[in-house]
């Protein structure tokens, strides 16, 4: 059987899964062989010739090339995320990788008017874009990455007439349009609560931001406990005068929203912008807008990467999302109440 290889890969889509979006036959693509790739999720990466820092630099690898790696190594260092991936050529430290896959989905074949779908990118990005009576179809400035998880509010022709799915955008209300074959709709029956027979006084979340881990409690026995990433202290002051430290103290759960778009609100933003759609599993702990969600832009946890919220594995956070008080609903209904107590402290 014929197998795709990664100059073929790239050939067709230009760097860009985007570039297949006016092609919606992609048979061939089934046989690309994604089961150790990864995407470069930051400017660019160096392949070293051993795994560590000091060893000669071979090559580089920049924002969304994707890379097969042909096994996993732990090296000595450094010590909070010791793993390096052996691709071709050398290593690759694996804190600025995202692991990927390329799934293709069936359409929905109906969709009802008023109601939200959640979905989730399958593939390691998709690319947006908007139509308007004045310009046509426009292709914007961001993507959106392998596992965001987003709300489909429609199903409407796409620039061929195809079906193609509206995505609601909560930051700044305006719609743009996605290649469904990207994305999977989210089963109900994958976001049941988790022991929702506790009583909210028998949960506690507890951040320990110098071992930077969370662990969660139901009485005092843990029911998970992880490495994540905080807020990187003394880390420039946002438009709105906030420090990027991960503020300590006891907060409530506030608000559960399954996908949020965090950032400037910029649909038109490049890479270097910070445009971060489709944040998934997001538990909102402060009024300020701290919160537990998946991370979709590193792997790097255990040492402060954030702009004050706690990043999570997003599979650790879609746990939290569903485990943590107040219960959810989900149909873009927002989440809000009284929730499970966060404490927070070194």
């Amino acid at each position: 059987m014929p197998r795709f290889t990664r100059r073929d890969f790239l050939k067709l889509g230009g760097l860009s899964l985007g570039s297949l979006a006016f092609a919606p036959s992609m048979s061939r693509m089934f046989e690309f062989d994604d089961s150790n790739l990864v995407r470069v999720a930051t400017d660019s990466i160096s392949v070293h010739s051993q795994p560590n820092d000091e060893s000669r630099i071979v090559s580089q690898w920049f924002r969304d090339e994707l890379v097969h790696v042909y096994e996993e190594v732990v090296a000595d260092g450094p010590t909070y995320n010791p793993v390096w991936y052996r691709v071709w050529g050398g290593y690759m430290h694996r804190a600025r990788l995202q692991r990927v896959k390329i799934l293709y989905n069936t359409i929905m074949s109906s969709h009802e008017e008023g109601t939200y779908r959640l979905v989730e990118v399958t593939v390691p990005f998709t690319q947006p874009w908007r139509s308007t009576k004045t310009y046509g179809w426009q292709q914007l400035g961001f993507r959106l990455y392998y596992s965001s998880v987003h709300w489909v509010e429609a199903i409407e022709p796409g620039p061929q007439g195809e079906p193609w799915y509206r995505i609601y955008d909560d930051l700044t209300g305006f719609p743009y349009h996605i290649n469904p074959l990207h994305v999977r709709p989210i089963p109900l029956d994958e976001l049941t609560p988790i022991s929702p027979e506790v009583e909210l006084q028998n949960k506690r979340i507890d951040v320990n931001l110098l071992t930077q881990t969370l662990t969660a409690y139901e009485f005092d026995k843990p029911v998970l406990q992880t490495t994540i990433s905080s807020g990187i202290p003394g880390g420039p002051r946002d438009g709105n005068g906030l420090s990027t430290k991960t503020p300590e103290g006891e907060f409530r759960i506030l608000e559960k929203m399954p996908a949020k778009h965090m950032g400037n609100g910029n649909l038109f933003a490049d890479a270097d912008d910070y445009e971060l759609p489709g944040v998934p599993w997001t538990c909102f702990f402060t009024t300020q807008g701290h919160a537990f969600h998946g991370t979709y832009w590193h792997e790097n946890f255990g040492v402060p990467m954030s702009h004050g919220c706690i990043n999570m594995r997003t599979e650790e956070a879609k746990w939290l999302f569903r485990w943590a008080l107040p219960p959810h609903q989900i149909g873009r209904t927002f989440n809000r109440g009284y929730g499970t107590l966060v404490r927070v402290h070194y």
